[in-house]
């Protein structure tokens, strides 16, 4: 079986992401904010070996080999990029259609 494994700054990312949603007023409950972090963790977990995967684009080579996307909802879309080796699977990058590197995708 697969192990999917988090690096450390993806880790404080889906942190940072919590706070920030909640800061900015995306949710006005912090547990909503939590509840959008861990919808995008789970699907992670359950679908990154059902999903097919796409070769990351050089430019953004640093993010990861390979990446899936998530489409969350009507506006954003998550891209996951992410490392094989064997039977495990480490999670290197994650951002949405709302930051400027979605545009070399």
């Amino acid at each position: 079986m697969e192990k999917i494994i988090f690096t450390e700054e993806i880790l404080f990312y889906f942190d940072e992401l919590i706070n920030t949603l909640f800061v900015e007023e995306y949710f006005g409950y912090v547990e909503n904010a939590q509840l959008y972090v861990t919808k995008i963790v789970d699907f992670i977990i359950v679908e990154i070996h059902n999903s097919p995967h796409k070769r990351t684009p050089e430019i953004l080579g640093y993010l990861g080999s390979n990446y899936i996307f998530y489409k969350f909802n009507k506006r954003t879309t998550w891209y996951i990029f992410f490392e094989k080796k064997d039977t495990n699977i480490l999670i290197t990058g994650i951002f949405n259609t709302h930051c400027e590197e979605a545009k070399s995708l």
